[in-house]
C-alpha cells in the first residue's frame, strides 16, 4: 500500500511539474513585446458617482474639472492619441437619417440640453446640442455648459480627420441593421484601415463582422465563451476555437487564473489571431472599469504584449509608456 501511495504521489508530482512547465511564462521571450493603450471615449470628465447601472446618469457628479475635454468629441480623441493611445474607443448610434452619431448615451436627457432617444433624432438635431450641458462636478455650477455646442461628430467626420490611430467602435444598439450600415461605411478602404474592431450589442457586432472581411469584434457572450473554454482546455496549450480571430477582455482581478498568464497566454492567443485587452477589476456590476490609477498600473505585467484599457489616458498614458 505504501509503495502504491508513493507511486501515485510521484506521478502526481511529475504531472504537476509538467503542467507548470507547460504554462509558466518564465521561459517566454518578451523581446518583441508591445504594450498598447486603448483610451475609453478619449480624454473626458470622469464620473465619480456610486450608481454605475446602465440607467443612471454618468454626467453627474464628475471629478473636479481640470481640463475641458468632453468624451466622444474629435478634440478629446486627438488629445488621447497625443498622450499615447494606440486605439480610441468611441460609441455610435445610427440616426433617423442614417448617420452614425458619435455619442454614448441611449437618450439625450442626461448630458445634453436635448431630450429623447438618441437614434430617433436626425443628425442635424444632434449636432446642434450642447454635449456638455449637464456635466456637473458636484458644485451645481455646470462648469462646461456652453462649451459643447456643435461638438457631437459623425463617425465619418472622425475618420476623415485621420488622427493617426485606430478606433474601437461600440454599438449602443442591438439592431443588426446598424452593423450592416457600418459595413457599408467600411467598404471605403481609407475608413476600414482606421477601425481596430467593433463590439457591443451582439446583432450589430456580428452583422458588421459578417459583412466586412477580416473585421474582428466581441460581445459579452463571445468573451464569456472564450474564457470558459480556455479555462477548461488551456492547460494543454490548445486554444479553443471560440478564442480564434477575436478580441478578449480580461479583468485584472481574474487574469492570474488564466493558464499561461501573462506572456504564454498572450502569445497563444496572438498565434490564433486574437488580441488580449486588459481591463480594470470586475466587480460584478457590468460597468467596464479601466486601468485608471497608479496601483492598477503597477499590476500590469512587465513587458505585457497586449492592450491596456484606460479611462484616464491623460494619467495612464505617460505612466505606462514610462514603465514599458
Amino acid at each position: 500500500m505504501k509503495r502504491m501511495l508513493k507511486w501515485v504521489l510521484a506521478v502526481a508530482g511529475c504531472a504537476a511539474v509538467a503542467l507548470w512547465v507547460a504554462n509558466t511564462s518564465l521561459f517566454i521571450s518578451t523581446d518583441a513585446h508591445q504594450t498598447r493603450l486603448i483610451a475609453h471615449r478619449g480624454v473626458h470628465q470622469i464620473y465619480v458617482g456610486t450608481d454605475r447601472s446602465s440607467d443612471s446618469c454618468h454626467a453627474a457628479p464628475v471629478a473636479p474639472t481640470t481640463h475641458g475635454f468632453i468624451e466622444n468629441t474629435r478634440a478629446s480623441m486627438q488629445e488621447a492619441f497625443r498622450l499615447g493611445a494606440d486605439v480610441v474607443e468611441l460609441d455610435v448610434h445610427l440616426t433617423s437619417d442614417n448617420v452614425f452619431a458619435v455619442f454614448h448615451d441611449w437618450t439625450l436627457d442626461c448630458r445634453t440640453n436635448g431630450a429623447g432617444v438618441t437614434h430617433k433624432q436626425d443628425f442635424a438635431t444632434l449636432v446642434a446640442l450642447d454635449v456638455a450641458y449637464n456635466i456637473d462636478d458636484g458644485t451645481g455650477q455646470f462648469p462646461l455648459r456652453g462649451t459643447g455646442v456643435g461638438l457631437m461628430p459623425s463617425l465619418t467626420q472622425v475618420l476623415d480627420a485621420e488622427m493617426g490611430g485606430q478606433f474601437l467602435v461600440n454599438f449602443k444598439s442591438r439592431r443588426a441593421e446598424d452593423g450592416t450600415a457600418l459595413a457599408q461605411v467600411l467598404s471605403d478602404p481609407a475608413y476600414r484601415d482606421q477601425i481596430f474592431g467593433v463590439y457591443g450589442g451582439a446583432p450589430p457586432t456580428r452583422a458588421a463582422m459578417d459583412h466586412t472581411p477580416g473585421l474582428r469584434g466581441f460581445d459579452r457572450a463571445s468573451i464569456k465563451g472564450c474564457l470558459l473554454d480556455y479555462a477548461l482546455r488551456g492547460w494543454s496549450g490548445r486554444v479553443p476555437d471560440s478564442c480564434h480571430n477575436t478580441m478578449v477582455l480580461v479583468p485584472q482581478n481574474y487574469a492570474g487564473f488564466l493558464w499561461g498568464w501573462p506572456h504564454r497566454f498572450t502569445q497563444r492567443l496572438k498565434s490564433v489571431g486574437t488580441d488580449v485587452i486588459l481591463i480594470g477589476p470586475y466587480d460584478g456590476s457590468g460597468f467596464t472599469s479601466g486601468i485608471d490609477d497608479t496601483t492598477q498600473a503597477r499590476r500590469v505585467p512587465t513587458d505585457f504584449d497586449g492592450y491596456v484599457w484606460t479611462n484616464r489616458i491623460e494619467d495612464m498614458g505617460p505612466l505606462l509608456r514610462a514603465m514599458d
